[in-house]
């Protein structure tokens, strides 16, 4: 397996998807998956360490796992089938290991909360994986890149398509 960071999270101005972008550890590879505004919402308020007064649907998903004994051991960013990829949360509870199949917006959402490691299976980064190059469209935005709060992950919003290729701008 390939560990991973998140590296950032992108708005999509022309329809307002939002997409996590994904950086192997120790390479330049990305993994971009697009999820729904609800997810990339869990994931950005805990990576920008947002208070909530009360907690969140993964803040509770994350507790009733750790009220009942259990340890989320890592995520797996498993497959991709008919252009939707698989996740799945891999729970310690003593000695058994239980792997629950998620949605990769879900897994990474608690990944973050949990604060655990996250994995690609090697299949899933060799068909989907590419370079910063590739997500931005052009190599002269392949080093523009600026964190949002203390080297936490950037969230950006494409601007505008030049010839084909998408530029995005922090927000």
């Amino acid at each position: 397996m390939m560990e991973l960071v998140i590296d950032s999270i992108r708005v999509s101005l022309l329809n307002h998807q939002r997409v996590v972008i994904l950086k192997q550890k120790d390479s330049e590879r990305y993994l971009p998956i697009w999820i729904g505004p609800p997810g990339a919402d869990a994931i950005a308020v805990r990576l920008q360490e947002v208070s909530v007064p009360r907690p969140l649907t993964h803040d509770l998903m994350n507790n009733c796992i750790k009220s009942m004994g259990g340890v989320i051991d890592h995520i797996v960013v498993s497959s991709m089938e008919n252009d939707t990829y698989f996740a799945t949360i891999v729970v310690r509870q003593g000695d058994e290991t239980v792997e629950i199949d998620a949605r990769p917006s879900d897994a990474l959402a608690l990944a973050v909360r949990a604060n655990v490691q996250i994995f690609a299976a090697p299949e899933v980064m060799e068909k989907c994986g590419c370079d910063l190059i590739r997500i931005a469209g052009l190599r002269s935005l392949a080093l523009m890149r600026v964190p949002i709060l203390q080297r936490k992950p950037e969230v950006l919003l494409e601007t505008r398509n030049v010839r084909g290729s998408q530029l995005f701008q922090i927000l």
